[in-house]
């Protein structure tokens, strides 16, 4: 197991430097020059030569791409061109409400689409499994800007159940502080003993995390459906229904045991793949994450800011990609 580790966190390291490598020359190949964001607008000419001389442009690119990968190592992701501050920094601030959103929803994934997946299995071809098809094939399908526009249609327009979008309410943040310990919201305020603040940050987080468990939970369901047929179906299996073994212990114990590596690297690859892709989400529901981080960025051309998302959301696809490999590799049959 060790070997395996070390051989996956190689292959790992490899394919982090090709995206921070791709980054680097995307830089250069887009026709924009940084020193003139980095300088402004009504800059002059010796302003822009200044900046470029700060920024290393130019120094030849093999130095840059050194002096590059020296600030990566150093855990620099460059200086933004709208704040002038550190990306990292910022990242540091954004990062927290973005992940808070997702961990909760595929922990709803996991809940809700792994057992749906097993029943459906169970009862194929049954009126459970067609209803279990026909909610996963629309969950992975529907547009996620329409599932949140439809969501805030239904509950807060017409029944007036849940706030629009935000993470807080006004009058939460006027009668009291906001809690800032983990950056996680809800951890924090149940750390500070802010129960009230809890309540409505919980509410303000329904509809967006719905809204992004709705793909996962498709995936996850029709993902451990299929490798329960095909496992179901294998002589040990049947070798255990002959001697007498409960259907459900069959299930639950044997059958579901050996399909989790599957349904581990889809849940693995789509988290790392929503982490990085809610900007939609967020923008709908006015969230203050990495999405609307990122936004911003893209529409300033703030090219650090972007390339800084970018090796973050690569190195977190690298790090659930491992952390789902090693869950697979606890099977002996795939470590021989």
């Amino acid at each position: 197991m060790i070997k395996y580790i070390i051989k996956r966190l190689l292959s790992s390291v490899v394919v982090l430097l090709g995206v921070i490598t791709l980054t680097f020359i995307i830089t250069r190949v887009v026709p924009s020059n940084p020193a003139v964001k980095w300088a402004g607008s009504r800059a002059t000419q010796e302003q822009i030569a200044q900046a470029s001389i700060e920024l290393g442009l130019d120094k030849p690119l093999p130095v840059q791409y050194v002096s590059y990968l020296n600030q990566l190592l150093h855990g620099d992701l460059g200086t933004s061109y709208s704040s002038k501050q550190p990306v990292a920094k910022e990242l540091a601030q954004y990062v927290p409400a973005t992940l808070e959103l997702v961990l909760i929803a595929f922990v709803l994934a996991i809940i809700v689409g792994i057992p749906l997946g097993i029943y459906s299995a169970k009862k194929k071809d049954q009126l459970l499994d067609h209803c279990s098809r026909f909610f996963s094939i629309g969950a992975v399908s529907l547009p996620t800007f329409w599932v949140a526009l439809f969501l805030q249609l239904i509950f807060y327009k017409t029944l007036q159940l849940l706030p629009i979008g935000g993470r807080l309410s006004v009058t939460a943040t006027v009668f009291d502080t906001q809690p800032n310990v983990t950056g996680l919201l809800l951890l924090d305020c149940v750390l500070t003993g802010k129960w009230g603040m809890f309540r409505d940050a919980l509410s303000h987080m329904i509809l967006p995390c719905i809204t992004i468990a709705l793909y996962p939970v498709g995936l996850v369901s029709r993902m451990t459906r299929s490798a329960l047929l095909e496992i179901l179906n294998e002589d040990y299996i049947t070798a255990g229904r002959s001697y007498g073994l409960s259907e459900r212990k069959m299930l639950w114990k044997y059958a579901l045991k050996n399909s989790i590596g599957t349904t581990a690297t889809d849940v693995a690859l789509s988290m790392g793949y929503t982490l990085t892709d809610t900007f939609l989400v967020e923008a709908i529901f006015s969230w203050p994450g990495i999405g609307s981080y990122i936004s911003e960025a893209v529409t300033t051309l703030n090219f650090p800011a972007i390339i800084g998302v970018t090796i973050f959301g690569a190195c977190c696809y690298i790090i659930l990609n491992l952390v789902a490999d090693i869950i697979v590799a606890m099977d002996p049959r795939i470590r021989l």
